[in-house]
């Protein structure tokens, strides 16, 4: 899709949208057709097939906020997002932050949440700096490399291991299980496996590892995100074993995989957007804006859901109690209410009210770790970039959960580092 030009809704029909099949985002990138459909004529619909349980589809802003800070009339904990059946809905149960509500979402959420406070992130700027610096330096000496293998994984891998306190020669180990984590539905990760075996096989490898790891860290503290969960108390009591590795999990992924997806869809964003990427190299002072709008218009996590606690009605449609709904994050971030020219790439754009961090009390705990990366990767290219095109189509993670992108093969070139 061109950054300039709304979808075409022709031939759309509301019994046929597909919105969750994983091979869809795979192929298509993003329903954005079928979201602005749904926006137009049927904002709050519901969805049922042979392959997921039944759900509401949320697409419009406004109410994809109300239902974020309602955590009394719409809880998370039954069901942390719409998933084919090819996942057990076992195999999608863990106790961490994403899965908890009030008041036991905030007893949790602050074990770490002073790790990510903006005064806390900020003390990283300088390793943060280094590592951007080092692995640029490295994948510019190629050439030709692939954008996602060779500087946004290795970027957001590097900084959260170190946040984290994993050894270097484990970074990569890091990588495979978020990809496994987070797409165990893609062949590619598979490697001959099922979708069930290949989930319970990443799990058990970093359960395995971060068990090991936290063990030597409280009986050695040292100055890591490790110590920090291995040694942290909830009313008094450090967490159990469960909680204690699903808080890992959700530190890996969440600081990985998300970030990592902001960073290629920001450079293919300018890419086809040569003009902005001209405005920024001219006006630096557009840096943070341009952020702000590289995660509207990325939006890594494309949905989570909530479940009614009561009858609830949302633009006179009556959810029942006990029903799902799906906030398609991606979709409210394109709204034509609340965003002048929604499908343009905008690194001005103001007032920027994007849902990419979602809203309430789920809001993302590492947002402003996420900027920080985000603005230090494209202020040092800023500053270096000479050439730059791309030498093939991405390839997408089939996931309707994470907008990931396996592969983004490019050719650069880039001067040498200043200082």
């Amino acid at each position: 899709m061109t950054a300039d030009a709304s979808p075409n809704l022709e031939g759309l029909a509301l019994e046929k949208l597909d919105v969750i099949s994983p091979a869809h985002y795979e192929a298509n990138g993003y329903p954005h057709a079928e979201w602005t459909f749904l926006r137009k004529h049927a904002p709050v619909h519901r969805f049922t097939g042979d392959n997921f349980d039944p759900f509401y589809a949320i697409v419009k802003h406004a109410d994809i906020v109300e239902i974020g800070k309602n955590p009394t009339d719409f809880i998370i904990e039954p069901r942390l997002a719409v998933f084919t059946r090819d996942i057990p809905p076992d195999q999608t149960k863990l106790r961490h932050l994403l899965t908890m509500d009030p008041p036991e979402h905030r007893s949790y959420r602050a074990v770490t949440a002073k790790q990510f406070t903006p005064r806390m992130v900020q003390h990283w700027a300088p390793k943060v700096q280094r590592i951007t610096r080092r692995i640029l330096d490295e994948a510019s000496d190629k050439g030709v490399c692939d954008f996602v293998q060779d500087v946004a994984a290795p970027i957001t891998i590097a900084v959260i291991a170190e946040m984290l306190g994993v050894p270097g020669e484990d970074w990569r180990l890091l990588f495979r299980w978020t990809n496994e984590t987070i797409a165990p539905e893609d062949p590619e990760f598979q490697q001959g496996r099922t979708t069930e075996e290949t989930l319970i096989s990443a799990r058990t490898e970093l359960f395995k590892y971060f068990s090991d790891l936290s063990e030597r860290r409280r009986k050695q503290p040292q100055d890591d995100m490790v110590s920090v969960v291995a040694t942290g108390e909830v009313e008094g009591k450090r967490l159990e074993p469960f909680e204690l590795l699903s808080y890992y999990l959700l530190l890996v992924v969440a600081g990985n995989e998300t970030t990592r997806n902001a960073m290629t869809g920001g450079m293919l964003a300018f890419y086809e957007n040569r003009d902005e990427w001209r405005r920024l190299v001219a006006n630096p002072g557009l840096l943070d804006s341009a952020i702000e709008e590289i995660v509207r218009w990325t939006t890594p996590v494309i949905q989570f859901t909530r479940e009614a606690t009561r009858d609830y009605v949302l633009r006179g449609t009556k959810i029942a109690k006990g029903e799902s709904v799906c906030l398609f994050y991606a979709s409210g971030n394109r709204d034509e209410e609340i965003f002048e020219e929604p499908f343009r790439f905008r690194i001005d754009r103001e007032p920027n009210d994007h849902v990419g961090f979602g809203r309430g009390e789920h809001v993302c705990l590492g947002a402003h770790l996420a900027r920080l990366e985000l603005r230090t990767v494209f202020d040092q290219i800023r500053e270096r970039l000479e050439s730059f095109e791309r030498t093939g189509k991405e390839e997408r993670v089939r996931s309707s959960f994470v907008g990931g992108i396996k592969r983004a093969p490019i050719r650069w070139k880039l001067r040498p580092a200043k200082g």
